[in-house]
């Protein structure tokens, strides 16, 4: 039986994060587990004992699990690890808003423990493809968990675009630039650019134009068997193709960015089944006040009503003993259409 193994990717940037690191390589290996580190953080950590692994995807394979230990951007840049073998990343929080990680840094000792014992669930997260062309070449490709944002190279000018939809053109846009979100994205760069926040299990596209000027430039949320592209026309400055604010690329004039559903999704590890809404609620810290929630039923309901107890109904719109609307007063049925019955029409 092979060894068990976690990959420990760190923001060594934060002395914090360091030091979680070191608690949790220690915490793991008093328990049999092999820990990992990468080779661009193993000097930061100072840790013995560890197997120090390429900064690749290779230090993810056959790992059961990598705990991301910092912020959003840290667990970023560990799924750039992860995305091919499938391992999943379980993330604490060592940052501010952290919306994909799971745990917070009071939670470390916690879950380690849950990392341990395996008690852990794995959800997918749909990604994005990105390919970049220009006069039919390709220039480049890459992907997104988050979005690819195409957005301006010059800052006094601005960029002019066309979006199409499904091979159809939908709309010229003079803006900042374009963002093209997963739901995951939904709470990231498209929800500071005014767009919707979407429910993770929803699977499904944004195109979200930055600070346009246009009538139309409404977010959108098209399907995830969609594809969407962002064409710079020519004549307008210089574009720069962003993925997750990691990846970069710069657009000439004529560039073509093309958006489809990734062929590999992101997993990753959920320790609790928090509804998406408490996590809103939590992470932006969301006014509650004033919420009752379902009324529940007393648990020795009052006895039903006898018959005698119990009027007829009112006619429609009306009240017992009137007549409603439509309902005329000898008391004839009413037409269909909700006026008086064929006799009584003048």
């Amino acid at each position: 039986m092979s060894k068990r193994s976690v990959l420990v990717v760190v923001h060594t940037g934060r002395p914090e994060a360091v030091r979680s690191a070191q608690l949790v390589i220690e915490q793991l290996s008093e328990a049999g587990i092999c820990v990992r580190v990468l080779d661009s953080e193993a000097a930061q950590i100072g840790s013995g004992g560890v197997d120090v692994m390429p900064s690749s995807a290779a230090a993810a394979d056959a790992a059961e699990v990598v705990m991301v230990l910092g912020g959003d951007g840290t667990l970023l840049r560990a799924a750039d690890l992860t995305r091919t073998s499938g391992t999943p990343l379980l993330g604490v929080n060592l940052g501010h808003v952290g919306f994909l990680a799971e745990a917070e840094r009071d939670d470390l000792a916690a879950t380690a423990d849950r990392v341990v014992a395996r008690q852990y669930d794995v959800e997918e997260r749909m990604t994005i493809d990105v390919t970049a062309r220009r006069n039919g070449t390709v220039m480049g490709t890459t992907w997104a968990l988050n979005e690819a944002s195409i957005e301006k190279g010059e800052r006094e000018r601005m960029l002019e675009v066309v979006a199409e939809i499904d091979g159809r053109p939908l709309s010229n846009w003079g803006c900042d630039g374009v963002v093209c979100a997963t739901p995951t994205g939904s709470t990231a760069y498209a929800f500071s650019a005014g767009g919707p926040v979407v429910w993770p299990e929803v699977e499904a596209m944004l195109v979200v134009p930055i600070s346009a000027h246009s009538l139309f430039a409404r977010p959108l949320v098209v399907s995830p068997r969609s594809s969407v592209a962002v064409e710079v026309l020519p004549g307008t400055p210089r574009a720069v193709l962003w993925c997750d604010g990691r990846r970069t690329l710069d657009l000439p004039p004529g560039a073509r960015v093309e958006v489809r559903r990734g062929a590999e999704p992101v997993r990753l590890a959920r320790l609790h089944s928090t509804p998406f809404t408490d996590r809103l609620v939590t992470k932006f810290g969301l006014p509650v006040t004033g919420w009752r929630g379902r009324v529940r039923q007393p648990a020795h309901p009052s006895p039903p009503l006898a018959d005698s107890q119990v009027g007829d109904a009112p006619a429609a719109g009306g009240i017992v003993g009137r007549p409603g609307p439509g309902v005329p007063s000898g008391g004839g049925p009413a037409s269909p259409d909700g006026g008086a019955s064929g006799e009584e029409r003048g």
